[in-house]
């Protein structure tokens, strides 16, 4: 076995169906009185639900949090926060919302509990991105993660099946490449596998019955989603992670849309210095027959997904530029990052092909 180093972030999870109720026992377990709401506009339903089962007694809801964690957003936000004199954020909804509660927690000390809705996994990494000029740049600090965690099985099941399948194959992505990471170790291999092996079984039949989708099926993702969260929050990312980012922040392409169209391609790409970790991979992944992106490319076939980066708005011309930015800082990754090979790989995800092993 070769040698390695493990770091087990701290923090607190919550597991379960009907957990939301926990919140004002969570609240009162950290002598917090008076937390800040956060939602998106789209989902302050939740905020109000959240106000409720505190029976009102909170600083304030603030429902602007914005994909990809605008600067502009979260100065808003704390100015926000700071006249309503709240003790604590609570965040409630998926990356976006999550975002914007690492963001406050990190500018202002306030301690961060949040409830995620989908299964993008933000809430287990002590990393922010955050986007300011049509750039977006991503730090890391263990101050950002969130002190607790509560996960409730019951609010994804009304998650509609094209977000429940971008959502839970960009938690898939973060396992990927936690399986080659420069600082991966046995203890995240086998959270990832375990991630992967739930989500991979679990999606299809949330995509084939929406309405009637199983309880079981549900909680089997949202398990998933946490461990391949911690896998993302634990070891360093490559390829997949810096292109993501250079698409979503540059373009404003949503964010796990385009986490769901690159991977396999990045897949692709680094394929061929990484034979260990496609051996895992394929070997939990349903129908792979013994090949990661054949039974990557299957699963997107289940889920019915996009596959293709133009369907969201990137134009053909924007390849380039892509490029330039995705080289532009270097980065760790298994295999040298190669202009020409790189281009193939975003005009793939641009046009929406299959992935193929042959980069």
């Amino acid at each position: 076995m070769e040698p390695f180093e493990y770091n087990a972030n701290p923090g607190r999870v919550i597991f379960g169906n009907g957990t939301l109720k926990k919140l004002p026992e969570e609240l009162k377990r950290q002598n917090l009185t008076s937390p800040l709401l956060l939602t998106t506009p789209q989902q302050t339903s939740q905020g109000e639900a959240l106000q409720s089962i505190l029976n009102g007694q909170i600083a304030g809801l603030y429902t602007q949090a914005t994909m990809h964690t605008p600067a502009n957003i979260t100065s808003s936000a704390v100015a926000f926060a700071q006249e309503k004199k709240a003790d604590s954020v609570v965040s409630i909804g998926g990356g976006s919302t999550i975002g914007l509660g690492k963001a406050i927690s990190i500018r202002t000390g306030l301690p961060h509990i949040c409830i995620p809705t989908t299964y993008a996994g933000s809430e287990m990494t002590p990393i922010l991105g955050e986007t300011a000029d049509g750039r977006k740049t991503t730090r890391s600090d263990p101050k950002i993660l969130p002190g607790t965690v509560i996960y409730d099985v019951d609010l994804t099941m009304t998650l509609p099946a094209d977000m429940s399948a971008t959502s839970g194959v960009n938690a898939i992505a973060h396992a990927v490449e936690a399986l080659y990471a420069r600082n991966t170790n046995p203890i995240i291999t086998l959270l990832a596998i375990e991630g992967i092996r739930a989500l991979a079984s679990s999606l299809p039949e949330i995509v084939n019955n929406p309405s009637s989708s199983s309880i079981s099926a549900r909680s089997k993702a949202l398990y998933g989603a946490w461990l391949c969260g911690t896998c993302l929050g634990s070891v360093g990312m490559a390829l997949h992670h810096k292109l993501c980012h250079t698409l979503g922040g540059s373009f404003n392409l949503p964010h796990a849309e385009t986490h769901t169209i690159v991977l396999p391609h990045a897949l692709s790409y680094n394929a061929p210095a990484v034979p260990e970790a496609m051996k895992k991979l394929a070997g939990a992944l349903p129908c792979s027959d013994g090949d990661a992106i054949k039974g990557l490319n299957v699963l997107l076939e289940k889920l019915k997904v996009k596959r293709g980066l133009k369907e969201f708005g990137m134009e053909e011309e924007d390849v380039e530029k892509a490029v330039e930015i995705a080289v532009s800082n270097p980065y760790w990754n298994p295999r040298p990052i190669e202009r020409e090979p790189l281009r193939e790989v975003i005009r793939r995800c641009w046009a929406g092909e299959p992935a193929r092993a042959n980069l």
